[in-house]
C-alpha cells in the first residue's frame, strides 16, 4: 500500500475500495512499530483494530460513512472503552473507563478505527510532552526536540504518519502549538462546538477537544463528525453542524484579517517571519484585507491563564 498524503486521500481509496480498511490498519501498524524510539503511543489496539477493519469490511453500507475505515489516535485523556485512559499519569495506570467519550461514540459511528491512546504531558499540564510519567515524546522531525504540547502525542502521530489523523484537548494552546511543531495542521474548535463528556477536565471553562490533521480538509472532515449538541454536556451548543470541509471553498474575498504587532517582537525567528509574510500574501491574493491592529494587553495573557 502506497503512503496516503492525507485522510481525504485515504478515505477515498476505501471508500472507492482501491484498498480495504484491513489494509489500511496494517499499514499504519506497520509504521507504528518501526518507531518505537518517538514514544507516541502508550496503548496500541492493534487486534482490535484488524477486528474492527474486518466488521467494516462485511458491512454493505459501510462504506458510506464518512470515516469508514480510517485509522485514528486518540490522546489519553479522553476515556474510551479500549484500554485505558492514563492522562500520562501513574496515578491512572490500569484505569478502564466504563464508557466512551461522546466524540469517541461519534467517530465509531463514522466508521473509524480507534488504534491506540497516545502520550501528552502528564494531565495536559505541560506545553512540550517532557512531562508524561511514561517519558516523552520526541519530535519525529529531529529526536533532540519537543513535539510541543500536552498533545504532543497526537501531533507527533499524524505528522509521522502512524494515524490518519488524531483528536487531542486544547485549553490554552494544547492542540494548536504541537500541531506548529510538528508540521501539522490542528484546530481548537469553538468552546461548546464539540462534546467535552468523556474529557478529564483541566479547566473545564477552556477545555475543548479537537482534531489534528495533515492538512486543514483532514481537520474539518473529523470536525464535521465529531461536533455537535451532548445531551450529556451542558456546554454543548444547540446549533446545527455546518458542511465544514465545503465550507473551505467559500469565497474569501471582501474579509479582513487583524495581524496583531505584538506577535511580531524582535526576536522572532526569520523564518517563521517569512512563512507569515508568505501566508499574508496568499491571503491577499484571495482577495482579503489585511490590517495591522494592536493588543496592547498580551503581555499579561501567560501569567493571566497560569
Amino acid at each position: 500500500m502506497e503512503e496516503f498524503k492525507t485522510l481525504i486521500t485515504l478515505r477515498d481509496k476505501l471508500s472507492k475500495k482501491e484498498i480495504s480498511p484491513l489494509e489500511a490498519v496494517e499499514f499504519f501498524f506497520s509504521r507504528i512499530k518501526k518507531a518505537d524510539l518517538l514514544n507516541i503511543f502508550l496503548e496500541q489496539f492493534e487486534e482490535e483494530s484488524k477486528e474492527r477493519a474486518k466488521k467494516l469490511e462485511s458491512s454493505s453500507s459501510s462504506n458510506n460513512l464518512p470515516l469508514y475505515g480510517v485509522p485514528i489516535a486518540i490522546k489519553d485523556n479522553i476515556a474510551t472503552l479500549e484500554g485505558f485512559t492514563t492522562c500520562g499519569s501513574k496515578m491512572l495506570a490500569g484505569y478502564s473507563s466504563p464508557y466512551d467519550a461522546t466524540v469517541i461514540s461519534k467517530l465509531k459511528e463514522a466508521g473509524a478505527v480507534i488504534i491506540g491512546k497516545t502520550n501528552m504531558d502528564e494531565f495536559a499540564m505541560g506545553s512540550s510532552n517532557e512531562n508524561s510519567a511514561f517519558g516523552p515524546v520526541r519530535n519525529p522531525w529531529d529526536l533532540e526536540r519537543v513535539p510541543g504540547g500536552s498533545s504532543g502525542g497526537s501531533a507527533a502521530a499524524v505528522s509521522a504518519r502512524l494515524a490518519a489523523a488524531a483528536l487531542g484537548s486544547d485549553t490554552g494552546g494544547s492542540i494548536r502549538q504541537p500541531a506548529g511543531f510538528c508540521g501539522v495542521t490542528g484546530l481548537k474548535p469553538t468552546y461548546g462546538r464539540v462534546s467535552r463528556w468523556g474529557l478529564v477536565a483541566f479547566a473545564s471553562s477552556l477545555d475543548q477537544i479537537g482534531p489534528i490533521g495533515v492538512s486543514a480538509k483532514d481537520c474539518a472532515l473529523v470536525l464535521s463528525v465529531i461536533a455537535g449538541w451532548d445531551k450529556n454536556d451542558a456546554t454543548s451548543v444547540q446549533k446545527p453542524v455546518a458542511d465544514f470541509p465545503n465550507e473551505l471553498t467559500t469565497n474569501l474575498s471582501g474579509l479582513t484579517l487583524g495581524i496583531a504587532e505584538e506577535f511580531f517582537p524582535k526576536e522572532l525567528d526569520s523564518s517563521i517571519y517569512k512563512s507569515i509574510e508568505e501566508a499574508k500574501e496568499l491571503f491577499k491574493k484571495l482577495g482579503v484585507k489585511i490590517k495591522k491592529v494592536s493588543l496592547p494587553h498580551i503581555k499579561y495573557a501567560t501569567a493571566d491563564y497560569y
